[in-house]
């Protein structure tokens, strides 16, 4: 009998909590034991997902318990913090947190456990022993998948990142920005140069190389539903070709990264837990290219990614998924 990993979702309700359970009822090693709403309880998966009819008979639960061996938190910012200074919970059960609360080094050591930063191509070997996770935010995701190449070698100090979001990062909460009648036809940038995910990235970029890094981040609302694209641009010395090389062997054994030889665009990464990458040459400065799609890659697959190097499975388990390409 194959193995049966136990898990539990906290905040069941939002998006990335909805594609968390469309990918793990059809994992081969999970068993779902609750889905936790306060405001759903009672309530079937699919009254409110409601991509997942005639895929669940599962109904939202009113209590938790911690008799499982995995529990993801999908809650907002802040409310894992809450949740688990409310909560006492046994060691030998492993937390993948998807929220911003457990990211940084100073909020990564709390309630008697170490949060391991969740991103396997920088963090795999600690990722495989850990006991919690700190899941890496989406536009951070993207970025860094970008850069961490260069980062090994020391080759990042200015770095100037330019990338556009779907509304699904945005969470499931109504904000006029999200609405359909401003989304359609229509982007936006916001947070300039402050966006929440910098921190994250140059501690990640400062884990690999040796000198410190400056990261000019400008995002943008989007007018279509899910995915990231992102375009990074450095002063290097180095050839397009060299630095295409440098990515091949950094991304070796990491299966959902791929280096493209021509130019990418956004769908071939949607409804995937892909990141794909082009790097391009402009006289002294290499362009690197990459996108994901926002709620699996940046958020919901790579839990289950995180889950998968946890439990002693094999990484791609559940997570073999096709673009929707048209």
């Amino acid at each position: 009998m194959e193995q049966q990993v136990s898990v539990g979702i906290i905040g069941g309700a939002g998006y990335t909590a909805g594609e968390l359970i469309r990918l793990l009822i059809n994992h081969p090693n999970v068993a779902i034991r609750f889905v936790h709403s306060k405001s759903n309880a009672g309530k079937a998966l699919h009254s409110i997902h409601n991509d997942l009819l005639g895929e669940t008979s599962l109904v939202f639960a009113e209590q938790f318990h911690f008799d499982i061996e995995v529990l993801f938190l999908c809650v907002g910012y802040g409310e894992a913090n809450l949740f688990l200074s409310q909560n006492k919970i046994p060691s030998v059960v492993k937390i993948i947190d998807l929220s911003h609360d457990f990211r940084l080094i100073p909020t990564k050591k709390q309630f008697g456990r170490t949060f391991i930063y969740g991103l396997p191509e920088l963090n795999k070997d600690q990722i495989k022993t850990a006991e919690s996770i700190a899941n890496p935010g989406c536009f951070a995701t993207c970025i860094q998948l970008g850069l961490l190449p260069l980062a090994k070698e020391d080759l990042l100090s200015s770095i100037h990142s330019t990338g556009i979001t779907g509304s699904t990062g945005a969470g499931q909460s109504f904000q006029p920005t999200s609405h359909f009648s401003w989304r359609a036809n229509n982007v936006q940038p916001y947070k300039s140069l402050s966006h929440q995910h910098i921190d994250e990235i140059v501690e990640s970029i400062e884990q690999l190389q040796n000198k410190k890094v400056e990261l000019n981040f400008l995002p943008w609302r989007g007018d279509f539903t899910r995915g990231i694209i992102v375009s990074s641009y450095i002063d290097c010395s180095l050839t397009g070709e060299e630095v295409k090389q440098l990515f091949i062997s950094y991304y070796t054994g990491h299966p959902f990264v791929h280096i493209s030889d021509v130019m990418i665009d956004l769908k071939q990464v949607v409804n995937t837990n892909k990141c794909v990458i082009y790097i391009e040459q402009q006289g002294n400065k290499i362009i690197i290219h990459s996108a994901i799609d926002n709620l699996l890659k940046g958020a919901s697959g790579q839990a289950v990614q995180n889950m998968n190097l946890m439990c002693g499975l094999e990484e791609k388990t559940g997570l073999s998924l096709k673009a929707s390409k048209f």
